[in-house]
């Protein structure tokens, strides 16, 4: 009879993004330290994970200019964002679950342009849940500030900066993402034409209404429905999904987010697929927050994420 050989532990790559480029005001260049000082990877080492931290991108800094024609620190971004997906590449390549610390949500044009990509060479289908209190579906046409931080969904799906867009040099393809791929939770702050664009796309969203009439639970349900053992799923948190009054060191703060119980059966679920692949962490403000109180709770739902249950039974 031969012996079963122990499963080797999942090995996590840290990222650290340490810009504020795409964001409406400074502070999220921080935030990685202060995940870091929050203990982050220690605790999920207590998980039995593998964790390497492989310290920071490197990017230009904050010019602070104005939009011009449309975008503002486009070229700033596009460095960072090409750093970005350079680093989350080879963590893929290597058999990693690459997590960017960020920085402001423009990353994740960067980071969900290599996980498409490498799904696209694996055969993989892609699901990408969004948790955030924006849509971040803006283009240059519908807000007047530039802000990158509010456009890249509308940029991972086709709308925006070719520059962006094409991320890959090798890569023929129009955009990242397909709408059927993506899932927003938690939205409740979104600009009338930003709306209508949204709508026009036919995505997923469930906003903070559908969630207060249906649940978390519910909620979960459906925008995981469909995942499978072929499913790389992709968490992108940009942590103002929160509500501020659990989380407030935060840049653009909107009342009425989920609650911590909420947050953490959202994480739960998410872990209990098993098919978590990637991740984003974005938007933590430290000059914003309260002796890094949201980075603490940050860890706190990352461990649920990855595995820690508050469940007396077993995990599904």
């Amino acid at each position: 009879m031969s012996a079963v050989l122990p499963t080797p532990p999942v090995r996590v790559r840290l990222i650290g993004a340490p810009t504020d480029i795409g964001a409406s005001m400074r502070g999220a260049s921080m935030a990685p330290e202060a995940l870091r000082v929050a203990g982050l990877a220690p605790a999920l080492t207590r998980l039995g994970l593998d964790v390497s931290d492989g310290g920071n991108l490197q990017g230009p800094p904050n010019p602070e200019q104005p939009p011009r024609q449309g975008y503002r620190h486009l070229p700033e971004c596009v460095q960072w964002n090409r750093a970005a997906y350079h680093e989350v590449s080879e963590a893929l390549r290597t058999g990693e679950v690459p997590l960017l610390m960020g920085g402001d949500h423009s990353l994740a044009i960067g980071s969900i342009s290599a996980v498409a990509a490498h799904c696209r060479a694996k055969g993989l289908d892609l699901r990408v849940i969004w948790l955030d209190a924006h849509a971040d579906f803006n283009t240059c046409d519908i807000t007047p500030s530039g802000n990158l931080h509010g456009m890249p969904l509308a940029v991972l799906c086709g709308h925006g900066p070719e520059v962006l867009r094409h991320l890959a040099s090798a890569s023929q393809e129009a955009h990242a993402l397909q709408s059927h791929e993506l899932r927003l939770i938690g939205v409740r702050s979104v600009d009338p034409l930003e709306r209508q664009f949204v709508h026009a796309q036919g995505l997923d969203v469930f906003d903070m209404r559908h969630l207060d009439e249906h649940g978390m639970r519910k909620v979960m349900e459906q925008a995981l429905m469909g995942v499978g053992e072929r499913t790389h799923l992709h968490v992108s948190f940009d942590v103002d999904f929160l509500d501020p009054e659990i989380a407030p060191g935060v840049g653009t703060p909107v009342r009425g987010g989920p609650s911590y119980r909420e947050a953490q059966l959202c994480m739960e679920m998410l872990a209990d697929t098993g098919r978590l692949g990637s991740l984003d962490v974005v938007e933590i403000n430290p000059a914003r927050d309260v002796q890094n109180r949201t980075a603490d709770i940050v860890v706190d739902l990352l461990e649920s994420l990855f595995g820690k249950s508050t469940l007396m039974r077993p995990r599904p």
